[in-house]
């Protein structure tokens, strides 16, 4: 999905989130937005995994140790990851480290703008909720457009 520059007010907001594996689930997620930096605390379904690497498996094995991204223990025992989040809307590479098998899988997250409140954002409109219908009106004069001049 192509990324807009979206200005997000400082503050914590639930997000959904995709992930690209079912074995990579999130069930809960809160953006936390500070001075136009993002962090996000993603709440994983199992306990599978010892860390994570904002990046591809393949260059987790060679990271420093302060690269990973460790867990910490919710009150319900799951665990949970604080990433930095880059952009909102674009597939985001992070890698996870399987504590069973000790390999790194490569997952892919895209955090959903659409899922934020309207007063998240700094202009009070999500601009993604603009885009789509905007497209989609262009797309349809433009159809219009090609089947008169077949008509014709």
């Amino acid at each position: 999905m192509m990324a807009m520059d979206i200005k997000l007010n400082d503050g914590t907001y639930d997000i959904d989130v995709t992930s690209s594996s079912s074995m990579f689930r999130i069930v809960d997620c809160e953006l936390k937005v500070s001075d136009g930096k993002m962090t996000a605390d993603m709440t994983l379904s199992g306990t599978g995994y010892e860390k994570l690497y904002m990046g591809l498996g393949e260059d987790a094995k060679n990271a420093g140790e302060d690269d990973y991204i460790y867990f910490t223990e919710n009150a319900e025992g799951q665990y949970v990851y604080t990433v930095p989040v880059k952009a909102l809307d674009t597939d985001i590479d992070c890698a996870a480290f399987s504590i069973r098998k000790q390999e790194w899988y490569d997952r892919t997250l895209v955090f959903e703008s659409a899922s934020l409140p309207e007063n998240a954002f700094a202009s009070g409109v999500n601009p993604i909720m603009i885009a789509i219908p905007a497209a989609l009106l262009c797309a349809a004069v433009v159809f219009a457009l090609v089947r008169k001049k077949r008509k014709n």
